[in-house]
């Protein structure tokens, strides 16, 4: 039975509920549940409707057995066999559930092709819910395939293609992996899979299917759009965009593994200002605590927290501090949580999630009295003392064995609930620093899902291996975590694991990295960089050794003098940058993005992987190959383009081939605003 109700379509088959409701301009929101009723739970869809959502056209043709809703550009029909169709109102096929069962006697009015093209034994439903031994449901939810379309999105996954049709994904957050399941189709149309449950995508080429290992409904949300940039608007108004981004965070960050001390930290921080080196944020690492769930600074190497911060912000350099949700047995509030129920449960065996210095629990950011209790001692031990922002690490959290059936938040069962723990984990910090009166807030943190850009998440890629494969990886994490609609992003310079700053090979890594970096939305040094240092002591914060350094005048005089011009370039484009983070607050705009973005019109703009824009101006075809010298690009239709190097001017629509020396990356600006940038690339210019 079909019919209507307060706007939006419905659908009765048997004990199972389908409603497809308008959810903003030109989408709508679909929920199927086979309980009495919706479960009321909003996951990414947060944001209030009032001004976005118009009163739909609903059209129910009881002689078919059919109906349709329209709600502006997004049409969404119920056909006889009640499977759920998607247009646009120019009346393009956008989306399709994938069906295959009998006919049955009822739909024998039904025109004979239809019914041919259904008729089919293998009894598959574009809607399959599957109950679990005591309750709830796996769930499958499929669509028709389209061999030649193109995905875009769904957030970060080690791998090195941005196109993501044929690819197989697990929606699941694990160090270096974040699932934040939205993404874009070169079709028209935007999709939102609105369920944190762990499960996995499927877009193969007989069919798509998106499948919940335990649920309680189903939930989708479907947008349209004439441009991708109309789509990505669309999402963040129902999801959120980011704060406005602090004008500190958009120059130099400087990080490794572990400054170890006080004086460390302050002398590094020292000859940046005594080489007259911009740097904008400085960061404390790990274990500068006495143990895990101290969350304070170890006195024996950080005696004075409040005068070193006040030096720091002296200099003009902004002190970011890493925290972790665990919280080791014998830590003073180890047994408090235990007992109100604020760690992550079990399903069987002890309740430890994690082995790292000892036997921990994790801190479970689902349950708002635990991330208060959290806060208070993250405000009175860090906030109150001058740190200014947070690195939100294990943010997935990094379960030592990624048993997901064995763990159970405040919110219900890892299996369920699981993906929204990192979103929960920045909302803590966040709404602890709005109650704190601070307001440029900004969170690093190692996972996210949709609506963490809600809560200032700046996205890294996790501990990544330093080689040029791993650089690839990154171009394409970064484009696509942009799409999935998190604006804020970076990646560890160099890479994390395995770089020695003495080796040729790692100084050239280091170099194309770097260059790549000056154009993401945060620039920011960081590795495990060899060889190790031996730790200080056996006690504390002294048991962890440190990595080598990551300066930038530690990788050679040739490599420094390169890096030190895109250090100055970076600050030259503060303006610059400032605009494209005004968008991101604004619309949701992606500050990288691939290039079919702004010239979705130009078709073989929806090919190109391994260039990018930075901002609405300034094409990047960054170097990611080893000794690579020179490399082709494409300059997309619709502009001029200035090479920054040598002024040449070159049409839109070609492939041209460029030189790129070891202290060059490709770079070409629009003609219209070559003017207005070319002297924020003087450093780079003069050489």
């Amino acid at each position: 039975m079909i019919f209507e109700d307060q706007h939006s379509l419905y659908l009765r088959d048997g004990n199972e509920l389908t409603e497809i409701r308008p959810w903003g301009l030109n989408s709508f929101r679909v929920r199927s549940t086979k309980y009495p009723k919706f479960t009321g739970n909003k996951n990414a869809l947060t944001m209030p409707l009032a001004e976005h959502t118009a009163t739909p056209i609903i059209n129910i043709e009881e002689a078919s057995h059919s109906g349709i809703i329209q709600n502006g550009n997004l049409i969404a029909k119920i056909d006889a066999f009640k499977n759920i169709s998607f247009f646009k109102q120019n009346g393009d096929l956008l989306l399709k559930g994938y069906q295959r069962n009998r006919i049955d006697d009822m739909n024998a009015g039904v025109d004979e092709a239809k019914i041919n093209h259904f008729n089919s034994a293998l009894n598959i439903d574009s809607r399959e819910f599957k109950s679990n031994i005591g309750g709830d449901f796996e769930l499958k939810v499929r669509f028709e395939a389209d061999p030649d379309e193109k995905l875009f999105g769904m957030g970060q996954y080690q791998q090195d293609f941005l196109n993501l049709k044929n690819a197989k994904l697990e929606l699941a957050h694990r160090n270096s992996q974040a699932s934040v399941p939205f993404l874009i189709s070169n079709k028209g149309y935007g999709f939102l899979w609105n369920n944190p449950a762990i499960g996995e995508v499927s877009f193969a080429k007989n069919l798509t299917e998106w499948h919940a290992l335990s649920t309680k409904e189903m939930d989708f949300w479907i947008t349209a759009g004439d441009k991708p940039s109309d789509i990505e608007e669309q999402y963040a108004a129902v999801t959120g965009t980011v704060p406005m981004m602090p004008e500190y965070a958009m120059g130099y960050w400087q990080c490794k593994l572990r400054y170890r001390t006080q004086e460390e930290l302050l002398n590094a921080a020292r000859e940046f200002k005594d080489r007259n080196l911009p740097i904008d944020v400085i960061v404390i690492d790990y274990f500068h605590w006495p143990k895990s769930g101290e969350y304070q600074f170890d006195p024996t190497y950080w005696p004075d927290p409040k005068a070193m911060t006040k030096e720091l912000h002296d200099m003009g350099i902004k002190l970011m501090v890493s925290i972790w949700p665990t919280i080791d047995e014998t830590s003073s509030h180890y047994n408090e949580m235990k007992e109100n129920g604020y760690l992550v449960q079990v399903e069987r065996g002890v309740p430890i999630t994690m082995n790292f210095l000892g036997n921990n629990g994790f801190a479970d950011y689902t349950n708002p009295q635990a991330r208060e209790y959290y806060w208070q001692m993250l405000k009175k031990n860090y906030v109150d003392l001058g740190v200014d922002l947070f690195w939100l690490d294990e943010a997935e959290p990094e379960y030592t064995v990624y048993n997901f059936d064995n763990y159970r938040y405040f919110e219900g069962s890892n299996l369920q609930v699981g993906n929204l723990y990192p979103v929960k984990y920045s909302q803590m910090t966040y709404d602890g620093m709005k109650a704190a009166g601070k307001n440029e807030i900004i969170n690093l943190v190692r996972s996210a899902w949709a609506g963490s850009q809600r809560y200032g998440a700046l996205v890294w890629s996790g501990d990544i291996d330093s080689s040029f494969q791993s650089l690839r990886n990154q171009l394409a994490i970064g484009l696509n975590m942009a799409i999935a609609g998190i604006p804020w992003w970076t990646t560890d310079i160099g890479g994390f694991h395995g770089g020695d700053n003495s080796k040729k090979s790692f100084q050239e890594l280091v170099t194309r990295w770097f260059q790549f970096a000056t154009f993401c939305p945060v620039m920011r040094m960081h590795g495990d960089r060899e060889p190790h240092t031996k730790p200080l002591s056996d006690v504390g914060g002294g048991k962890m050794p440190s990595g080598g350094p990551t300066e930038p005048w530690t990788y050679g005089e040739n490599t420094y003098e390169i890096l030190k011009k895109y250090m100055y370039l970076r600050k030259n484009l503060k303006s610059y940058i400032k605009s494209q983070m005004q968008a991101a607050h604004d619309k949701g705009t992606p500050v990288i993005r691939p290039i079919f973005y702004d010239f979705s019109d130009d078709e073989q703009s929806w090919e190109i992987e391994d260039e990018y824009m930075f901002g609405a101006n300034i094409l990047v075809a960054p170097i990611l190959f080893e000794q690579q010298k020179s490399r082709t690009l494409y300059l997309p239709a619709g502009k001029s383009w200035i090479n920054i190097y040598t002024e040449q001017e070159f049409e839109g629509g070609q492939n041209i081939t460029v030189d790129s020396p070891i202290d060059q990356i490709p770079l070409f600006v629009t003609a219209s605003e070559y003017s207005n940038l070319r002297p924020a690339f003087e450093p780079i210019l003069n050489s």
